[in-house]
């Protein structure tokens, strides 16, 4: 490392919010790169993921998590527990909110939660580009009124605005100690999870409303080849026999299509020669099952 561990600083940064506020698109911005996977469906985050960043001296670990709401399911419980762990778990917790859906009954919830948190807090109101300042301003007096934050920042994940401020106050929160993690390395996620998250991204982008929420991808085989290329096999897991019949898509054009997107992301984003296979099994009930939910990173709920 190229300072001191005496110099140094660092620590964990949470990133909560309700879903869809933008977490994930706001990693990214604060990385410089993407490392979180991004979509218009609902919890398309499901595990915690952390990307990690140099501010001046300090190492900031930032953690996206789950969006915080009201669990329907299994997989929903497991998901907000796991946002909420990593809240109670990191120095600083950045609350993010989607400022043109408001207060609503997720980010309630999440107030709720936040009472019992005893680090810094700080508020960043999301997608400023959308709303009038007088209106911004009035949200960001009702969102402190719900809870005493140390800090607010406007802030567009979107188009960077507001980034740099936040990031750098983050900075200077992280505690004194030794860097965590290589100057060069950011995230802290295998290549096998980063190229399943890769193609789950493509799967959701590919079927948009189609794909039912319960379905999954794990890479089931990652093996180097003379050549230096890497052959992947991935298995995306669906529920029912006809889930499996939209994701294949006619004569297996639909998943022809998403193996050839995922593929090149993940020889771009992995710096790999990549030959990717993809199949589709159905797994009834998958989101019940516990061995899922650790390839997930999550614990299964009533186990910790």
């Amino acid at each position: 490392m190229s300072k001191t561990q005496a110099q140094n600083r660092c620590g964990f940064a949470a990133l909560i919010g309700a879903p869809n506020a933008g977490k994930s698109t706001l990693l990214n911005g604060l990385i410089g790169t993407k490392v979180a996977i991004v979509t218009h469906k609902v919890q398309t985050t499901r595990a915690r993921l952390r990307g990690i960043c140099i501010e001046k001296d300090a190492q900031i670990v930032f953690v996206d998590t789950p969006g915080i709401f009201s669990p329907r399911r299994k997989l929903d419980e497991a998901m907000v527990d796991a946002a909420l762990s990593s809240a109670g778990e990191s120095d600083v917790i950045v609350v993010v909110i989607d400022a043109n859906r408001g207060i609503e009954p997720d980010v309630e919830l999440m107030f709720s939660h936040l009472k019992n948190q005893s680090v810094p807090c700080i508020l960043a109101l999301n997608k400023i580009d959308l709303l009038p300042r007088e209106k911004l301003l009035e949200l960001v007096e009702l969102c402190n009124k719900r809870h005493s934050f140390d800090w607010t920042f406007m802030i567009s994940a979107l188009t960077g605005d507001g980034l740099a401020d936040l990031k750098a106050k983050i900075a200077e929160l992280m505690p004194t100690g030794p860097w965590l993690y290589p100057e060069d390395q950011i995230a802290d996620v295998s290549l096998r999870q980063m190229a399943s998250e890769i193609t789950r991204e493509k799967l959701f982008l590919r079927l948009h409303d189609e794909l039912p929420y319960a379905s999954t991808v794990e890479t089931a085989r990652w093996k180097k080849l003379r050549d230096g290329s890497v052959r992947i096999e991935q298995v995306i897991y669906v529920e029912r026999k006809s889930q499996r019949m939209i994701v294949l898509g006619e004569k297996g054009r639909t998943i022809k299509k998403i193996g050839e997107t995922a593929r090149l992301e993940i020889e771009e984003n992995l710096g790999i020669k990549a030959h990717l296979f993809l199949f589709v099994k159905v797994r009834d009930k998958w989101a019940q099952d516990p061995e899922r939910y650790f390839e997930m990173g999550l614990n299964f709920p009533g186990k910790k």
